[in-house]
């Protein structure tokens, strides 16, 4: 099951590196996506990646709100700060990760340690 999780993740990588619909391009992504190295072996889980969609819904949200935040409040305080990496997360579930930190305005990821951390940016409010 996660196996197709692995090869939808692909594709949807695919279609917003291209922004293509067309019938070439949906053949080609998916030759791409099912060509492409992938472990036989799989330890993902099926909840883990479920936990990492849901984190992506809540993230829209989230995302919208930070953004008016931004606008309306001034963030002049800037912080860098390591996050640990859920344990056994493969590299498909870290690339969630690190794009669902990244897809909200005020974190961006700088660096994945190969170690086990994220590299954090964050902006915030000034504190009083």
């Amino acid at each position: 099951m996660t196996g197709y999780l692995n090869i939808l993740l692909r594709l949807a990588i695919w279609f917003l590196l291209t922004a293509n619909f067309t019938v070439a391009n949906i053949i080609i992504g998916v030759s791409i996506a099912l060509l492409l190295p992938h472990n036989h072996q799989s330890r993902e889980k099926l909840k883990d990646w479920l936990r990492a969609l849901w984190q992506g819904l809540k993230a829209i949200p989230t995302a919208y709100i930070e953004a008016l935040q931004i606008i309306f409040q001034p963030h002049t305080q800037e912080e860098i700060v390591m996050e640990r990496v859920p344990a056994r997360r493969t590299p498909g579930l870290i690339f969630l990760d690190i794009f669902i930190i990244t897809f909200t305005p005020k974190t961006i990821v700088v660096k994945y340690h190969e170690d086990g951390w994220y590299e954090v940016h964050r902006i915030q409010r000034r504190k009083a």
